[in-house]
């Protein structure tokens, strides 16, 4: 059984995408309620690792300076040295991972969302097999059985989602000169034309494409699935379901299903590129909430970098307009938390330790001023003794 993205997707996310789509029959408002709701549930995780990155940014002056006193005091001592630093750590309330784990703990909720906006109804759903077509004569000496590909969910209406599989009933293995006949199956059996006209479906709009996408010279498929083997060889068969949402706008955005900004005739979509523009934005501003009070320009360049090379990405690797739309909206409230934990107050201790490091670096910094505007004594000519003032 599959715990994974598969089972959060099929069991979390389509549950909930279902309840909002029910509440409000709007795809793209059933989309940004998901996002939300999966934010939310990873609000504390989240919360921990911006708390924890913005006072590593805070103290890093003062934990730089201490980290080198102690590589320098145990330099020759590792052991001692890791405790020094553990020490340190939890002195300054900090985790060094702390940014780390939750991020890791999350990713599996995250890719399971992406997963869910990836397939049926806001894309279509497509199934792969892989065949191998022997000489007759080889194939007689094979012993086959049913291939059953893993389910997937397909929405066969707005609101009804049903398990589908892809069945090669003469295994991947067949005879040059064989006929084979794939089909699409639901719970029990059913043909999947038959689970869209009992649950009210249109089945114009749910119609398989089949296609040959490996070994074009080697087979023949028909518009209802049935595959001609001509020669030996390996040949992949692929069936796409259309999403019934594909071609649903929502707001300023044409189609959610619709991927990439530009067509290969050379029509631009200025939807999707308003929503790569709006996610540049917010990583702008995200990346400035972060290192505000940052003087490092490093830190200051990345900030203006980042954005560009996000966006760009989009450009040059497409994904459909409802994925766009959850990652826009997932950056705003990312971009909104930020901003709310920004101006919370540091810990006190700590707001102490940055204080003590401020005024040891003034007083440095006054000490060395004076040490370099101190004048040179003059010296006697001659180089011998130096010469007093009003010396008689």
């Amino acid at each position: 059984m599959d715990f994974g993205v598969g089972f959060l997707s099929n069991n979390v996310m389509l549950p909930i995408l279902d309840f909002f789509y029910g509440i409000v029959p709007s795809y793209g408002l059933a989309i940004i309620f998901l996002t939300l709701v999966i934010r939310f549930a990873l609000y504390p995780l989240n919360v921990g690792s911006i708390r924890n990155m913005r006072r590593m940014k805070v103290i890093n002056p003062l934990m730089q300076r201490r980290m080198r006193e102690i590589q320098e005091k145990y330099r020759d001592d590792p052991q001692k040295l890791r405790e020094a630093q553990a020490k340190l750590y939890s002195e300054l309330g900090v985790n060094p991972l702390g940014g780390c784990l939750p991020l890791l703990i999350q990713m599996p909720v995250l890719f399971a969302l992406f997963a869910t906006l990836r397939g049926s109804p806001f894309a279509a759903v497509t199934y792969d097999v892989n065949l191998q077509i022997l000489p007759a004569e080889v194939a007689a000496e094979v012993v086959t059985t049913p291939y059953v590909s893993p389910s997937k969910n397909i929405f066969v209406t707005d609101s009804v989602h049903k398990p589908v599989v892809l069945v090669a009933p003469k295994g991947t293995k067949i005879a040059v000169g064989e006929q084979v006949q794939f089909r699409l199956q639901g719970p029990g059996g059913k043909p999947f034309e038959q689970l869209v006209a009992e649950a009210g479906g249109d089945p114009t709009l749910l119609r398989p494409t089949w296609r040959i996408t490996k070994g074009e010279e080697r087979a023949q498929i028909q518009p209802d699935g049935t595959l001609l083997a001509l020669q030996p060889g390996e040949v992949t068969v692929e069936v796409a379901i259309p999403g019934l949402a594909s071609d649903t706008g929502f707001l300023f955005i044409d189609k959610l299903g619709r991927v990439g900004a530009f067509d290969p005739d050379g029509t631009i979509h200025w939807d999707i590129i308003g929503m790569i523009v709006l996610f540049g934005v917010s990583i702008y501003l995200n990346q400035s909430l972060t290192n505000a009070g940052q003087e490092d320009p490093s830190q200051s360049s990345m900030a203006r970098i980042t954005p560009v090379l996000f966006s760009a990405m989009f450009l040059f690797f497409p994904l459909p307009a409802g994925v766009l739309l959850y990652i826009l909206v997932s950056n705003i409230f990312q971009t909104v938390q930020t901003f709310l934990l920004s101006r919370e107050p540091l810990p006190e201790n700590l707001q102490q330790l940055v204080e003590e490091e401020r005024r040891r670096a003034a007083q440095a910094s006054t000490g060395e001023a004076k040490e370099v505007d101190r004048p040179a004594k003059p010296k006697a000519a001659g180089g011998g003794r130096e010469s007093l003032p009003f010396e008689p």
